[in-house]
């Protein structure tokens, strides 16, 4: 169903509840390969799923997609407020105690979420991901190095770059009590953000499998759109020191990190004669000293 008012809660039996997933789906703009990421949840062997598709105010056909689609998926629109704020919609309505999220540009292999709950199993683990295939303007490419994935995913190895996808995990929705949701404030970069704060408090689990194929090289992805991605990140590691609970020792690596970052991106400032944002920045790693 497909509607532009306050989107009802959907109810499920109690039994159902406990094993259901609810699929996030943000949306903008992406008519072509919306369908292909719906179709890839459809097709999933484990079929206790839920589906919610946010439309973040599609100027394209998308509407006229969903509705196609009629009660198989869960559909709203919203005005354009972001991807972090249409993610956070989607838990907010969600009725499944596993959540997953799903590019609207990605798309999953059809055992996807068996294998993930199924790895996670009894092990009292909240957070589960797994590896991907990447593909580049259509062809299937290598990630680089620096994407590597550590088995366990712990929080040192996720400081200096994401090393998440949001369309290869699957969370407790317990997590977000504790962690909160993608911070809206944070125009790209929100995924490495909120993955930092889940793994200083959450053990996650590495599926080595690839579950998940990422397509990229189109014109309206985040990477293209901002000039040094890293500061976001560095935003983020300073909310880390400000804001998260935190060890000594932990806090010691987000500065180094930190001021490593800030470091590398005041030499990019300084090429492009941006005086105000390298004065900002130093004062914010001034700031965050004072926090070790």
């Amino acid at each position: 169903m497909y509607s532009t008012d306050k989107p009802t809660i959907l109810h499920f039996e109690k039994q159902e509840v406990k094993k259901l997933v609810s699929v996030v789906i943000p949306t903008y703009n992406r008519r072509d390969t919306l369908k292909r990421a719906i179709d890839s949840v459809l097709s999933q062997t484990y079929q206790n799923i839920e589906i919610i598709v946010i439309d973040d105010g599609s100027t394209d056909d998308t509407s006229q997609l969903l509705a196609s689609y009629g009660d198989k998926i869960f559909a709203i629109h919203q005005k354009n407020q972001g991807v972090s704020h249409a993610r956070n919609t989607g838990i907010a309505i969600s009725s499944g105690e596993w959540i997953a999220f799903l590019d609207s540009d990605d798309m999953w292999l059809e055992s996807k979420i068996q294998l993930q709950l199924e790895s996670l199993g009894d092990s009292k683990l909240l957070v589960n991901h797994t590896q991907e295939i990447w593909i580049r303007n259509g062809v299937r490419v290598n990630p680089k190095k620096k994407h590597f994935k550590y088995d366990g995913s712990e929080f040192n190895d996720n400081l200096d770059i994401c090393r998440i996808s949001p369309s290869s995990v699957v969370i407790h929705r317990s997590v977000f009590s504790k962690t909160g949701g993608f911070d809206i404030s944070l125009p790209a970069c929100e995924d490495y953000d909120l993955w930092l704060r889940i793994c200083n408090q959450f053990e996650v689990q590495y599926l080595d499998k690839q579950l998940v194929q990422k397509t990229g090289g189109h014109e309206d992805q985040l990477s293209r759109k901002y000039f040094g991605m890293d500061r976001f990140r560095i935003l983020s590691l300073a909310k880390m020191l400000f804001f998260e609970p935190l060890s000594e020792d932990r806090a010691q690596r987000i500065f180094k990190e930190l001021s490593k970052k800030i470091n590398i991106y005041n030499k990019g400032c300084l090429k492009r004669e941006k005086y105000k944002e390298i004065e900002y920045f130093n004062n914010l790693q001034s700031k965050c000293m004072q926090c070790l």
